[in-house]
């Protein structure tokens, strides 16, 4: 005999027995008990450039991607192969795009829908700019039309960032057109710490130095400096005025919710950066740092964890505080 006769036939449950257990389903998934992004989220590929405040987001952004569970792999490069890479989905996040500075090697990436730009700005108080040390200042190198008139002391330099960014293209271009009577100056490209360095030598020997500053950044707190003013908008409007945006390959904040919620959510001021990034040109890990500015400051980035869970969707912010308390 079929064994499958022999068996005798179960009872339906009653409907009441099947709603109940529908019911504690929806009711497990929306207490967050059940992860709140697939597995393949859980490695995000952040990008970072050698500039100290995006050093200092990321790390950051590192640590509370890492409290909810999240693995991340630290990409460090120049703008150029971060950009790329975002647009090739080779990476999924980059906290320092800059704007307007950005805009003329970001806007093809944007345009063509490969990398997708979040709102509103991470980091809305920020500058960018030409700046001279005060007593240049105070001795008449107050605006973008006085730099030509002092060209001998200035030897005809003006000191950027590395090749290739934002920044040094439009000083390039000014150069070229000669506007505001720059042509014949040469550009002197380096990373961002050898510009400072040669600022900083100059400033030691009170020698006249024009330079690309910006802020956040603790040459504000470490250098006397001053932004020119007189600018024509070159470096954006109000005299270099800035945000700092978060970027993320197309579709990241679809495919990956929980964690482009936190991206979206996360909000700097200049001051704060500028302070974190104190320690860390002083040689102390970007972790380290990051890690101890969190802790005595909790509660100032909590709404990074508005409806932010852990990747097994327990509280975010909860997971946070613990894992800067463990």
């Amino acid at each position: 005999m079929n064994n499958l006769q022999g068996l005798k036939k179960r009872p339906r449950a009653p409907s009441w027995i099947a709603l109940g257990l529908a019911g504690a389903v929806c009711a497990l998934s929306s207490s967050g008990s059940w992860a709140s992004d697939p597995a393949e989220c859980k490695m995000v590929k952040l990008g970072s450039t050698n500039w100290s405040d995006t050093v200092a987001t990321s790390a950051m952004a590192q640590l509370a991607m890492e409290s909810l569970g999240y693995q991340v792999k630290l990409t460090t490069a120049s703008q150029q192969i971060i950009l790329a890479g975002l647009a090739d989905k080779k990476l999924d996040t980059f906290l320092g795009y800059w704007q307007p500075t950005m805009q003329p090697v970001a806007s093809p990436y944007i345009q063509k829908q490969q990398i997708q730009v979040l709102a509103p700005a991470a980091l809305p108080d920020a500058q960018s700019t030409f700046a001279v040390p005060r007593y240049a200042f105070d001795a008449g190198l107050r605006t973008f039309g006085d730099i030509a008139k002092f060209k001998d002391k200035l030897d005809s330099k003006i000191y950027v960032i590395e090749p290739g960014s934002g920044s040094n293209r439009i000083t390039a271009k000014m150069i070229e057109s000669d506007q505001f009577g720059l042509k014949g100056f040469t550009l002197m490209e380096s990373s961002e710490a050898g510009m400072l360095t040669a600022v900083k030598r100059a400033v030691s020997r009170q020698e006249w130095v024009v330079f690309f500053g910006w802020k956040p950044h603790p040459m504000n707190l470490q250098l006397d400096m001053v932004y020119l003013t007189g600018s024509d908008d070159v470096f954006g409007p109000g005299e270099g005025a800035a945000t700092v945006s978060v970027m993320t390959a197309n579709g990241y904040e679809q495919r990956c919710p929980n964690s482009g919620r936190l991206l979206q959510n996360l909000s700097f001021k200049s001051d704060q950066v500028s302070h974190l990034m104190v320690p860390i040109l002083e040689r102390v890990s970007p972790r380290d740092a990051a890690f101890a500015w969190l802790k005595a400051n909790s509660e100032q980035v909590k709404p990074w964890f508005d409806g932010v869970t852990t990747l097994d969707g327990k509280p975010g912010f909860d997971a946070f505080q613990h894992f800067l308390n463990k």
